[in-house]
């Protein structure tokens, strides 16, 4: 597939300067956007080493141009920015239409459930569902980052095991879930229904019970 032939190409770990993987990933060829902008090939090299800053006024046209946020070409990109403007690209090339959008929990600054659009193009979500999962990978490094007490590690090391074992068991989602509104990851309104209401109730007198 398309997706699956841009994600190989250019999902690797080197780090390039956001108008240089660009240019790539559309096959572009420094004199054509020199062409395009009516400026000298020279400039573009020097804009791609990092030797000349890119004008303010050709990052508007070079928005327009690749549908890419203008603060991605002129600076060192990470993976989850990589896969943006692959988002970017495939719409451009597909032009996709929303279908319907279904409900998602956010986990941020503000927790919050937020509205996604599912399009009649499976490439588009799967390459949302893509950058979804690099996006909790890097939050999931960033919290082991700071595990320092052997407790804690084995917190993780449990959160592995579930992960591997029993992530599709609806008991495991419930219990976190039941966590996420006991520790205020949660908000209190945030919940599946009746049955996840009367499971909380449950799993929390347990805790009691037991002197959690």
């Amino acid at each position: 597939m398309k997706f699956e032939i841009l994600y190989n190409k250019y999902a690797g770990g080197e780090h390039l300067i956001g108008l240089e993987y660009i240019l790539g990933l559309y096959n572009m060829q420094h004199i054509e956007l020199a062409e395009k902008l009516g400026i000298k090939k020279q400039n573009i090299n020097l804009w791609i080493k990092g030797k000349q800053r890119i004008p303010k006024k050709y990052l508007p046209i070079l928005e327009e141009l690749f549908g890419t946020k203008q603060e991605y070409f002129m600076r060192e990109l990470n993976e989850i920015e990589k896969l943006e403007i692959q988002k970017d690209k495939l719409k451009k090339d597909l032009n996709p239409v929303i279908e319907e959008y279904e409900e998602q929990f956010l986990i941020g600054e503000v927790n919050d459930i937020v509205q996604v659009p599912v399009y009649d193009k499976e490439e588009i979500n799967k390459m949302e569902r893509t950058i979804e999962k690099a996006k909790l990978i890097s939050r999931f490094k960033e919290a082991m980052e700071i595990v320092d007490d052997n407790p804690y590690m084995d917190t993780y090391k449990l959160i592995v095991e579930l992960m591997e074992k029993a992530q599709h068991e609806a008991l495991v989602h419930k219990t976190i879930e039941a966590l996420g509104h006991y520790l205020d990851i949660l908000p209190d309104w945030v919940c599946t229904g009746p049955e996840q209401d009367e499971f909380e109730s449950e799993i929390f007198e347990v805790f009691d019970d037991n002197n959690f």
